[in-house]
């Protein structure tokens, strides 16, 4: 039987690295939902539902992609649905090519909530994201996050756009 290899250890720079990383991976979805949740009465995940639903044709997605797209499960999706439709901003109906799945559609009141979400959303991820950063450094943010999501998920076919 083989002896166990050495782990590969983080050295000192990479350690601060991932250190940082780790802290904007907790804090930051923090920061977004605590502004979404004082100015526009949401939270983070409900806005990427409604945001998602808004830039999509017919303003419409099967439950399975939306939940894909939002990177959400299907319960965690379901249950958020579930409280945007009873705000009337989606309106789950079956989807008439194939009866086994739910489509999600973002209703007129869903678009307005969304419209005078966004703003304030877009303000502060330029604040907390974009602002400290250079040009340079926000092209590299976005190659170093292709990478990463590469290395999580080769099969991953959005990060090319």
């Amino acid at each position: 039987m083989d002896a166990p290899q050495e782990p590969r250890w983080l050295d000192a720079e990479e350690a601060q690295a991932w250190l940082a990383l780790a802290s904007t991976l907790i804090r930051l979805p923090s920061a977004l939902d605590e502004q979404l949740r004082r100015d526009a009465g949401i939270g983070h995940f409900e806005y990427q539902v409604l945001a998602k639903l808004s830039q999509v044709p017919d303003r419409t997605l099967r439950m399975s992609v939306l939940a894909v797209q939002t990177e959400g499960s299907l319960p965690r999706l379901s249950q958020v649905v579930a409280r945007l439709e009873q705000r009337g901003w989606v309106r789950r109906t079956p989807d008439p090519t194939d009866g086994r799945y739910t489509l999600a559609t973002l209703t007129d009141e869903g678009w307005a909530k969304v419209a005078e979400a966004a703003p304030g959303h877009v303000d502060e991820v330029r604040r907390l994201v974009f602002d400290p950063l250079t040009r340079a450094q926000s092209r590299q943010l976005r190659e170093i996050n292709r990478r990463i999501m590469r290395a999580i998920d080769p099969d991953e076919r959005s990060l090319d756009s």
